[in-house]
C-alpha cells in the first residue's frame, strides 16, 4: 500500500500510551453517563447498544455456538474498549478540526475500495474489521473517517502517530473537551499515562504486508 495510505487503525484505549488524554471522574457528577464529552454525555444506554451492534454482528458470523463463546472470551473488555473508542472519536475530531483538517465522502469511499481489495471483498473487509477491532459493518465507514483524520492530522503536523506532536494535539483537544470518564469504565494512571485496568492497542498500521501493531 502507498504511504499515504497507511493509517492508524482502530482509535481504541492507548495511544494514551505515552500522553494522557482521558481522566477520570472521582464522582457520579453526571448519573446515566458512561462519559462526558465537551459538555455532551455518552450514556450509559448509548455505550449499551454500541456493545450489542458487535455482539450481533459476531453471532451473524459465528454459527458454531463454542466459536461464538471463545469470540466473547477474547473481547471481555468490549464495553471499556468501545467507550474509549467513542470518546477518543471525539477527541481526534475535534483535534482535526482544530488543524483545519477534513475528510471527504470520497476519501472513505477511496479508502474502502482499497481495503476491500486488499480483503477480497466488502464481505472480507466487514469480517476483518469486526474480528480484529471490534468494528461492526454499519460503524465502518465512520471508523474509516476516523483513520483518515488521524492520518491526515499526523502529516498536517508533519509527523506521524507515533510520535508526541501528535499526541499532543490530541491532548490539546481532550483538554478543551474537558473529558470526564465513568469510573465504573476504568481510569487513567497520570503518570504511567494508560489505563490501570488494561492493556489495550491503540494505533495499528495498515502496511502492504500486514498489519503492525504498537502498544
Amino acid at each position: 500500500m502507498h504511504r499515504r495510505r497507511r493509517t492508524a487503525l482502530l482509535l481504541s484505549a492507548a495511544i494514551v500510551a505515552a500522553a494522557p488524554l482521558l481522566t477520570a471522574c472521582g464522582n457520579d457528577a453526571h448519573p446515566g453517563a458512561a462519559a462526558v464529552v465537551g459538555g455532551q454525555r455518552i450514556t450509559v444506554s448509548q455505550l449499551e447498544n454500541r456493545v450489542s451492534e458487535v455482539r450481533e454482528a459476531q453471532r451473524a458470523v459465528i454459527a458454531d455456538e463454542a466459536q461464538y463463546e471463545q469470540a466473547i472470551t477474547k473481547t471481555g473488555s468490549l464495553t471499556r474498549d468501545t467507550l474509549h473508542g467513542m470518546v477518543l472519536d471525539q477527541v481526534l475530531h475535534r483535534a482535526a478540526q482544530d488543524a483545519g483538517v477534513t475528510v471527504s465522502r470520497k476519501e472513505i469511499q477511496e479508502m474502502r475500495a482499497s481495503l476491500e481489495e486488499q480483503a477480497g471483498g466488502a464481505k472480507g473487509l466487514e469480517t476483518t474489521w469486526l474480528q480484529q477491532y471490534g468494528v461492526p459493518p454499519e460503524r465502518l465507514d465512520e471508523n474509516l473517517r476516523l483513520q483518515l483524520e488521524a492520518q491526515k492530522l499526523a502529516e498536517n503536523l508533519g509527523t506521524d502517530t507515533g510520535q508526541p506532536a501528535f499526541w499532543q494535539a490530541l491532548s490539546e483537544a481532550s483538554d478543551k473537551l474537558n473529558v470526564d470518564l465513568n469510573p465504573r469504565y476504568g481510569a487513567w494512571d497520570v503518570e504511567k499515562s494508560s489505563r490501570v485496568d488494561a492493556k489495550t492497542p491503540w494505533v495499528r498500521e495498515v502496511t502492504a504486508t500486514g498489519t503492525r501493531e504498537t502498544a
